[in-house]
């Protein structure tokens, strides 16, 4: 007898549907056969056994099981659930109806449990899709879908739950995600954990300087860059760059939850992500975990894609290994990343807001009073490490400088988060209606014809951006960054149009270019 289940396999942060063919006939032997690597060859002993300690009979007939389409490579083990029903319906143990109409999608344990799969939010929005009822997933996995409610969720915890379900013989809406406990529970405000901490505005003591820098950079999605000494407050500063960036809309994030789910990382929260990711990786990530990649074509996102719709922060940016950075240029630039391999090209997004820190000099301490103790060689090599067409990619760049111990003492409060993240929300909500149909939505993702189209520029800001490269010494590429900044801090600032003060202002986030590190 041959019967049919439906899996699916993720393919970038989408999936495609995998069938799973299961024929008994007379014969000897049970086989795999599909391009199934080593996990899901694996299975078939696991799936035996967990069918075995269910009660269920395995056949002493020939087996044949067959994952389609034939010249996609199966990986994981959510092949378990669907091979494990579909023997169970083709020796006829049991009826089920509803094989068919259902995308399932599971690992098996030995005593026939169901455990969480990656990929699910991926697998659901494929059920909503195309022609199905709905999904069955491992109840851990299928809370990252409670949101998605277009089809029946339903969150399993043994096989024995799944043959109930595909019997359609009862009411199995006690299974419905939405209606168990742990959905229940995750909905209750008073249960919520929030996620982590987020620094506020209001507890760094001064770096006025560097504060605006980061309003301007959350207003606008663009990119910046702090060097300053250690312990000048680089990394609270980025940490509280996140609490003023707006809400994600719907769309962001079911994206970012998706990237997440795929990676294997969803089912530490439930439902869609309500917070902008923020990802800091150490200067020491290699490769394949700052970009994404994995053997054959089982390639998993990187921290570049994990970080889409938020932030990337990378401390000590000038150590990062020189690969690693110049890797970087392509996704910044086209906001995705595209990883190939000799059987497999995966396509993953990568719109983040990159925030990067660096110390002056090798020692940390250059312009801290005389504690620098490098030579001026060592000094601009140091920073010379980031390279122009890198730092071409990077709008805003800023110095922190230490806060001297008076002004610790008796300091007044600071603006809150909550006071910049208003006006940032306001910026962000004219940039929207100013590109609505452009195919953006930030000041940042300007091309220069789009530039030349939304920022034009009056007689006197146009002489005065001409006499600050001249004066100033400033490449040709700090022209169109200096007129995007420009456009944000006058949208912060609620002018329909580009003036003097925000072309200067603008100016002076391009100190790296003055100097001369950067070529």
């Amino acid at each position: 007898m041959l019967v049919r289940a439906y899996s699916a396999k993720c393919v970038g942060i989408d999936a495609v549907k995998v069938t799973a063919e299961v024929s008994i006939e007379r014969g000897i032997g049970i086989h795999l056969v599909g391009l199934a690597d080593v996990a899901v060859k694996e299975s078939l002993l696991r799936t035996i056994t967990a069918l075995q300690a269910l009660g269920y009979r395995i056949p002493g007939m020939r087996i044949v099981i067959n994952l389609a389409p034939a010249d996609l490579h199966k990986n994981g083990s959510g092949y378990d659930m669907p091979i494990a029903v579909g023997i169970i319906a083709a020796s006829e143990q049991k009826v089920l109806p509803l094989l068919g109409r259902y995308l399932l999608s599971g690992e098996l344990g030995l005593d026939g449990s169901v455990r969480e799969i990656p990929g699910a939010l991926a697998f659901t929005e494929l059920a909503e899709k195309d022609d199905f009822d709905g999904v069955v997933l491992p109840l851990s996995s299928a809370l990252e879908a409670i949101e998605l409610r277009r089809k029946k969720v339903y969150g399993v915890r043994t096989l024995q739950d799944v043959v109930r379900i595909l019997e359609g013989i009862e009411d199995c809406s006690d299974l419905l995600v939405w209606n168990t406990d742990e959905c229940r529970l995750a909905l209750n405000p008073a249960q919520e954990s929030g996620g982590a901490p987020v620094m506020d505005f209001a507890d760094i003591v001064g770096q006025e300087g560097a504060k605006r820098g980061m309003e301007i950079a959350a207003a606008g999605g663009h990119n910046i860059i702090m060097v300053g000494s250690p312990g000048s407050g680089k990394s609270s500063l980025a940490k509280a760059l996140a609490g003023i960036l707006p809400p994600m809309t719907r769309e962001e994030s079911l994206e970012t939850s998706k990237i997440f789910s795929i990676a294997g990382k969803g089912r530490l929260r439930y439902g869609l992500m309500n917070q902008r990711p923020f990802r800091s990786p150490h200067y020491s990530a290699s490769l394949a975990a700052i970009v994404g990649g994995g053997a054959g074509d089982g390639i998993i996102p990187g921290e570049i894609s994990l970080a889409q719709n938020g932030v990337l922060f990378l401390d000590e940016m000038s150590l990062m290994p020189r690969s690693v950075l110049e890797a970087l240029r392509g996704p910044i630039e086209d906001r995705k990343v595209v990883i190939s391999r000799l059987k497999a090209k995966v396509e993953y997004p990568a719109s983040f807001m990159l925030v990067a820190a660096s110390n002056p000099c090798p020692c940390g301490y250059y312009g801290v009073g005389d504690r620098c103790t490098c030579t001026p060689s060592q000094r601009l090599g140091y920073l010379s490490r980031l390279s122009g067409p890198i730092m071409d990619r990077i709008d805003l760049q800023v110095t922190v400088f230490p806060v001297p111990g008076s002004k610790i003492l008796g300091a007044p409060k600071a603006e809150s988060s909550a006071a910049v993240a208003a006006r940032v929300l306001r910026a962000r909500e004219v940039q929207q209606r100013r590109f609505r149909g452009a195919g953006i939505l930030t000041n940042a993702e300007m091309t220069n014809k789009l530039i030349e189209r939304f920022c034009p520029l009056g007689e006197d800001c146009s002489n005065t951006l001409v006499k600050l490269m001249d004066r100033l010494g400033l490449s040709m590429r700090a022209y169109f960054r200096i007129i995007r900044v420009a456009r944000t801090i006058a949208d912060l600032a609620g002018c329909e149009e580009i003036e003097v003060p925000h072309i200067t202002e603008a100016a002076t986030y391009r100190f790296l270019d003055r100097a001369g590190v950067v070529r």
